[in-house]
């Protein structure tokens, strides 16, 4: 391996995403080592790859704590493919002088799109219908029923919206085509053309369908706990697709159990993958996806090529175009 060329570590295979290979720009200037396992890397195994490596690219999945910036003393630069930063620990990064990247932005409008259908399909009883046909439950004598999987209707219903950042907006702008009245609530205070902005007791008491879009951070882990849970409106849809550890889980399966809530969607969970005796398993009327929000091969693509240009700013000393603060 040449001296003069940077390491660097990529913790998952990104063949699968495209025909071309995402990481050629990568490879032309670096000595490029990646991971080639069928699952992420155990902790150790990831240290030790990236022990001799200026650079890292990785995944949400992947830890980044103090005892592994230790164990990596020639690391500079670390690019995520991610949104969210919570598998970092940045201050410890910063400490080094280790410029941290990472890839908001270009999923924006594929999210929003999981987002608005997780709500379709739970308020729409879709799974349950699929289920219905497949295991041979629509019978000549089931053809059409009045009662047959009745769900909620979305267009003309509330829908509160929490966290107005890039997704929060372009979901509410989906809402507004459905015809829906969209209310808003978030810790910045930012308003939006369209979106009424309210409390967020009021926000939970109005609305037919909730739909959460804050960043997971200390001050909105258990956002959504027992209490607000039971002060949200009778009957209402909650959709999760932003960060796991927000709704309160057990909290959100006794809402479902009860009736209080008509139905919920999470694409987010507060321990990935989920328990199999996690209390959602048995949930009814609850639309389960294992974090899939960008995962659309476009937007896929476009994270990767983020992700190799920041570190490749990084490794080349220039501005990153997404650094970490």
């Amino acid at each position: 391996m040449s001296e003069s060329r940077s390491r660097i570590f990529v913790s998952r295979s990104l063949s699968g995403i495209a025909a071309s290979d995402p990481l050629l720009r990568l490879r032309e200037i670096s000595e490029v080592d990646v991971w080639s396992g069928s699952k992420p890397p155990e902790p150790e195994e990831l240290a030790a790859r990236t022990a001799s490596a200026h650079g890292l690219l990785c995944l949400l999945t992947d830890r980044i704590d103090e005892d592994f910036l230790q164990s990596c003393p020639q690391l500079r630069v670390i690019s995520s493919m991610s949104v969210g930063l919570d598998h970092i620990d940045l201050e410890a990064a910063h400490r080094r002088g280790i410029r941290v990247g990472h890839t908001p932005g270009v999923l924006t409008e594929t999210t929003a799109d999981l987002s608005f259908g997780l709500m379709l399909a739970a308020a729409r009883r879709i799974p349950e219908a699929d289920r219905f046909v497949r295991d041979g439950q629509w019978t000549f004598a089931r053809r059409w029923d009045p009662d047959l999987l009745l769900g909620r209707d979305v267009h003309g219903a509330v829908l509160g919206v929490i966290g107005l950042g890039a997704i929060g907006r372009a979901v509410a702008a989906r809402a507004r085509g459905f015809g829906m009245q969209v209310l808003a609530w978030n810790r910045s205070g930012r308003s939006h053309p369209g979106v009424e902005r309210v409390a967020l007791d009021e926000l939970l008491r109005r609305s037919d369908f909730v739909s959460i879009h804050v960043a997971r951070t200390p001050e909105t882990l258990g956002l959504l706990g027992p209490d607000e849970i039971a002060a949200c409106k009778p009957g209402a849809v909650l959709v999760n697709a932003a960060r796991g550890g927000i709704v309160d889980e057990d909290a959100l399966a006794k809402a479902l159990a009860s009736g209080h809530l008509f139905a919920a969607a999470l694409d987010v969970f507060a321990e990935e993958p989920l328990d199999p005796m996690s209390p959602l398993r048995r949930a009814p009327n609850l639309v389960l996806a294992p974090h899939i929000g960008s995962a659309s091969m476009a937007t896929r693509l476009r994270m990767a090529a983020l992700a190799v240009e920041n570190l490749i700013a990084g490794l080349q000393g220039d501005p990153m175009p997404h650094q970490a603060r």
